[in-house]
């Protein structure tokens, strides 16, 4: 599986596109950027893994393919119950500790944000692309894609804080050239922390309670 960015053989008349992006409070990072291009035949899925990790999700981003499996081990001495109400895959695994014996399949493109039942602040995300060509904002807001076919193309933009539906935005890459395009992004304010005192309290009495089961 393909991290950060996309990486293929490029030719003679390969083109760069960069992407930057902006919101209401600044440079976007860790936006997933996917160049689609019609026609193109779907990536092939690959398995993938989102691990807990004192109480947090590993990765807290994951990017897969449409059709990969996924699976969610628990690294933790306490158990957690993973699900998400997302529109593109709604589960729940029951509650548990070790690793689920079957992985679950992400088959529709979209972002997926995970939450545990038993851990509030707990929140990850997947984003199922259905593409090999993208690539992930850095903290100035840019994301690279190099080594491109020339043709037309479309963007589309994945982001935790997207308001709605993803950007789309159509662009055309010339032969041997470099294209930059500015892209302004409607996002949601940042979530509010979640580590407050009262909820570590509750988190501590799960944990002890998972101990005494155990």
């Amino acid at each position: 599986m393909i991290g950060a960015a996309a990486c293929w053989a490029g030719g003679a008349g390969a083109a760069e596109l960069v992407v930057s992006l902006r919101a209401a409070d600044g440079p976007v990072a860790h936006a997933v950027v996917e160049l689609l291009e019609p026609g193109a035949p779907a990536p092939t899925p690959s398995p993938a893994v989102m691990d807990q990790v004192n109480s947090e999700f590993v990765p807290r981003q994951l990017i897969v393919t449409r059709g990969s499996p996924v699976s969610f081990p628990n690294s933790d001495s306490t158990r957690h119950q993973v699900y998400s109400f997302s529109a593109a895959k709604r589960f729940e695994l029951p509650l548990y500790a070790g690793t689920p014996p079957d992985p679950v399949v992400f088959d529709k493109a979209g972002l997926v944000t995970l939450g545990c039942n038993i851990h509030d602040a707990m929140i990850g995300f997947i984003v199922v692309v259905e593409t090999e060509r993208y690539a992930v904002s850095n903290a100035e807001g840019v994301a690279r894609l190099a080594d491109l076919p020339a043709g037309a193309y479309r963007l589309r933009i994945w982001h935790e804080r997207q308001a709605g539906e993803p950007l789309l935005h159509s662009v055309e890459l010339p032969e041997d050239a470099q294209e930059s395009v500015s892209l302004e992004l409607s996002l949601k304010p940042p979530r509010p922390p979640r580590g407050d005192e009262r909820l570590r309290a509750l988190q501590e009495r799960f944990r002890a309670l998972d101990r005494e089961r155990d």
